[in-house]
């Protein structure tokens, strides 16, 4: 694979399925150099082995399906070149696409009423003035910000309190019904709303008033400044569910709980469980009998901000109020993999993603606690839903980006092959699995991708982000690139990773850059010894986020490296206090409070120690990592004669290597392999 294939790199949302079980549909989304953008439509899967996947719609950007309860619609998101998406819905039978909303913003995500007559949504709705809703104010002419809290931003948003994600409701309306006409002249100016601002109110957070005018008005249901997430219908309809933070004290801790309002309006009340501590919940569900309350969370400890690697686990309690039980394994389960959170199936169970060793499972937990293993083995599930008897998955593997299969006794029939392109110009390389043990004997469990040839081949050993993540079996577009470019690339989960339990992740809270570091090297070692084609004098280190800074701290004590790369790096624990979005606990919770506790695992206290040459990268609007994190550590290098370079990608955030534009994306990747040519040469990157 090489930086030019990242178009073929086609990622697949969880499916859709019709009610009847005879296909489902997702959004298949790519990156895209002549757009610089990521483009991709909605396809229909039939489960029919003699019917092939299709195309379904032709907008630019067309993304999370799903059908009306009936089966008459399919909503989803369409955004167009360089707009923010908004809701649209088609007769699932096809036609034209009709547009519901107009939201300044974009809206977020949206879910179904059970009658699907109407549709629950959420969309940042600007303050008035704010992000072009007054003409003539730039953002830089905007009022000041007085800011009293600690969360104020977030990485890939900016600001948050001017601009809260609020729901609203709309009625689905009759798509057979003759289409309406917009009006003009004296009508539409009868139609103006008398002293509306353009922010909201009974026409929802609209754009323009002559916009709306062929849109069904949307009523607006919470009001706080704060974002509402994971909205959903109770099972009767009657009220909106959804995850906030309204509580006392919201702006000091990590809490978030589950809150419910009346699908007519009215103040949103708060539903908790009567034994329930501090928690933050992810996504709330009641059950499709109407009994259970499902709902997703992570504990905090008392102070309410303690969340290094704590698992999250499946909550239920009875919908009318009482204790909720625990129904997975808090310790050895993560509940935490996929963007959906809880899909429903039957009448009192649930469908849920688990990390688990390198790999996503799929998980199916009744309300009574009986719950199995619906896919496991070398693949990471994406998404999952059921209807009409038959289950459909998303997934990626060693050889796909993403693809879709159905199962069926307890086996998985692959339905699409979107990566074919994919493996037949890039030639993908399968991991070879591998565990070795840490110095103190720990096993240390990841992956080895060999580029083809005798070698000896220079290595990279990557390093993860997170640090409570995990690298998996599924296909990296990363170590298949500098595969290709002939290193071997060697990835680990050391102690603190995701997917091993939460003994493995909080092995290193208040003691970063310690045990961290030995499984890294460990691994390393392991991999030299047992594998005669890797060339123990070429080596060189990288990471990214928290594996910037176990990149910067491991060349501060180890110089065996001819090169590293650190990237948006976690590079100064008391900097980062006042400069990340999460700087007020992350440092905190991970490497303790204190001058000496900081310093003792700081890569900027530990920077006069290092004589690797380097690669500095990070992006301006990065608020995870600020740039100043890789500025001062850049400066710190130069200033003590380390051959050190510093690439910064404007317009980008924290997500650069993931989501950013593709332009930057394989500019990033042809920067790196420049400098892995200079100090690691290879016939493929001479």
């Amino acid at each position: 694979m090489k930086p030019e294939h990242l178009p073929l790199l086609k990622s697949v949302s969880a499916p859709a399925v019709h009610p009847d079980g005879t296909r489902a549909v997702v959004s298949v989304i790519r990156p895209d150099f002549d757009a610089d953008s990521y483009v991709g439509q909605l396809w229909t899967v039939p489960l029919d082995p003699e019917k092939l996947p299709r195309r379904l719609t032709r907008g630019f950007r067309d993304t999370a399906p799903a059908f009306s309860p009936d089966g008459l619609v399919l909503a989803f998101l369409r955004a167009t070149a360089g707009g923010k998406p908004q809701l649209y819905v088609v007769e699932a039978a096809g036609g034209e696409p009709q547009v519901l909303t107009n939201a300044k913003l974009g809206v977020s995500s949206f879910a179904w009423s059970p009658d699907s007559h109407s549709i629950v949504f959420g969309a940042r709705t600007p303050d008035g003035g704010r992000y072009g809703t007054l003409d003539g104010v730039s953002a830089g002419a905007e009022d000041a910000r007085l800011i009293t809290d600690y969360k104020y931003r977030m990485n890939g948003v900016g600001y948050t309190a001017d601009k809260p994600v609020q729901l609203y409701i709309v009625d689905v309306p009759e798509l057979d019904e003759e289409p309406r006409v917009a009006p003009a002249g004296r009508a539409l100016e009868a139609r103006r709303p008398t002293g509306q601002g353009a922010e909201g109110g009974e026409s929802g957070p609209a754009a323009d008033a002559d916009a709306d005018a062929l849109l069904p008005p949307a009523r607006q249901l919470t009001f706080a400044a704060t974002d509402h997430s994971g909205e959903s219908f109770s099972t009767d309809g009657r009220f909106v569910y959804f995850v906030a933070a309204l509580h006392e004290g919201s702006d000091q801790d990590l809490e978030a709980g589950v809150y419910r309002v009346s699908a007519s309006g009215g103040e949103p009340e708060p539903v908790k469980a009567a034994n329930s501590g501090r928690q933050t919940v992810a996504a709330a569900r009641q059950s499709r009998d109407g009994k259970w309350l499902f709902f997703l969370a992570q504990e905090l400890g008392e102070s309410g901000q303690d969340f290094v690697a704590r698992n999250t686990a499946l909550y239920v309690m009875p919908a009318e109020g009482g204790e909720a039980s625990v129904l997975s394994d808090v310790e050895m389960m993560d509940l935490a993999a996929g963007a959906g959170g809880l899909e429903l199936r039957g009448p009192d169970s649930v469908l849920l993603l688990n990390n688990a060793q390198g790999t996503v499972e799929l998980l199916e937990f009744g309300a009574t606690g009986n719950h199995s293993l619906l896919v496991h083995g070398d693949r990471v599930v994406t998404g999952a839903a059921s209807a009409g008897g038959s289950l459909f998955v998303s997934f990626s593997d060693a050889a796909t980006a993403g693809d879709v299969a159905a199962l069926e006794d307890g086996q998985l029939r692959l339905l699409t092959d979107f990566s074919a392109d994919l493996r037949l110009q890039a030639e993908i390389i399968e991991p070879r699995e591998l565990t070795f043990d840490s110095a103190d004997g720990y096993p240390v469990h990841g992956w080895l991708v060999l580029p083809p040839g005798k070698g000896p081949h220079p290595v990279l050993l990557n390093i993860h982000g997170g640090p409570f993540a995990q690298y998996t079996v599924a296909l990296f577009d990363e170590a298949q690139v500098y595969a290709a470019a002939g290193y071997a690339v060697l990835m680990c989960n050391p102690r603190g990773s995701a997917g091993y339990g939460q003994a493995h992740g909080r092995a290193i809270k208040e003691k970063m850059g310690t045990v961290d570091m030995h499984d890294v090297l460990s691994f390393l070692d392991g991999a030299l010894a047992k594998f005669q084609e890797l060339d123990s004098g070429a080596l060189g280190i990288m990471g990214g986020s928290y594996g910037g800074y176990l990149t910067a701290w491991t060349i501060s004590q180890d110089h065996r490296f001819k090169a590293a790369i650190v990237e948006r790096g976690f590079l100064d624990p008391v900097s980062f206090i006042g400069s990340s979005d999460i700087g007020w606990f992350f440092g905190g919770e991970y490497t303790g409070s204190s001058e000496e506790q900081m310093a003792a695992q700081s890569p900027m206290a530990t920077v006069r120690s290092v004589r690797t040459p380097s690669l500095v990268i990070h992006s301006e609007e990065d608020l995870r990592c600020p740039v100043e994190q890789g500025q001062r550590y850049f400066t710190a290098l130069k200033q003590q004669g380390v051959d050190s370079a510093f690439l910064v990608f404007p317009g980008e955030n924290h997500e650069l290597s993931r989501s950013g534009t593709p332009h930057h994306r394989k500019q990033r990747f042809e920067e790196i392999l420049r400098w892995w040519a200079r100090y690691l040469p290879t016939r493929a990157n001479p």
